[in-house]
């Protein structure tokens, strides 16, 4: 790794890690990152978890300072997706590099529609069952254990329909995917498929960006970030596909 990939790898990081406490949908920027700076991608799906664990632990640090939580609002959603992220760790890591960066490639044209909307606060009367919640969080376990792109941006699209504010919806979605990334990480690290230098790099990046992150979602403002975002991970997504590069 040169020293230009490395100052990318830092400030992608950094603006990934704001966005995923605003909202979500950071790894789409991140992963391709690591891809860009020569890491295959199971390995860049597996090393990209590592900064995601680390820099969820600082988001919950920086909103905990401001008087937010939410522990007991997330603790009903938590076993299905940790069943679901242990399938879907194990499944995504059969497969070759080329295969995942060509489905995350795909993938994150979708997230980056979902990543332009404005996260809003929706007041419903109808309520899910708990066999139903459970079968939900499951998917979305599964879905975030192979891929994790977008997985924040799921869950709050899914939380701030559940009669939570805003803020607390952020919150629980923080706690559910600390724990997501702490059921998948160790199937990469096993498998070995995490490279530890790029890793170091990135958590530093992601874990700035988050507790920074959690402080702007408080104040209100993240329009430019996730404007940037959306178009660096554009701009990347040609990569992964094979247009260029």
């Amino acid at each position: 790794m040169v020293w230009w990939e490395a100052v990318l790898l830092f400030l992608g990081g950094g603006a990934a890690g704001i966005v995923n406490a605003m909202a979500g949908g950071g790894s789409s920027l991140t992963v391709p990152l690591l891809v860009l700076a020569g890491v295959p991608g199971n390995f860049a799906n597996g090393t990209n978890r590592v900064g995601i664990f680390v820099s969820n632990g600082t988001t919950i640090w920086s909103f905990q300072r401001q008087g937010i939580k939410a522990y007991r609002e997330a603790f009903p959603f938590l076993l299905p997706v940790i069943l679901g992220s242990l399938i879907g760790s194990i499944a995504i890591s059969q497969v070759t590099d080329r295969t995942f960066e060509t489905i995350f490639g795909i993938l994150i044209l979708p997230i980056i529609f979902l990543s332009i909307k404005e996260p809003k606060t929706v007041q419903t009367g109808t309520v899910l069952s708990k066999p139903a919640i459970f079968f939900v969080f499951l998917c979305i376990g599964i879905y975030a254990g192979a891929i994790q792109m977008g997985v924040g941006l799921v869950l709050l699209a899914f939380l701030s329909r559940s009669g939570l504010t805003l803020m607390k919806a952020n919150f629980v979605k923080v706690v559910v995917t600390l724990a997501v990334t702490m059921t998948a990480l160790p199937v990469f690290i096993i498998q070995g498929k995490v490279r530890w230098w790029p890793a170091v790099i990135l958590t530093l990046g992601l874990s700035i960006g988050g507790w920074l992150g959690a402080r702007i979602a408080v104040k209100g403002g993240e329009r430019i970030i996730r404007i940037f975002m959306i178009i660096a991970a554009i701009g990347l997504t040609g990569r992964l596909v094979g247009l260029y590069g």
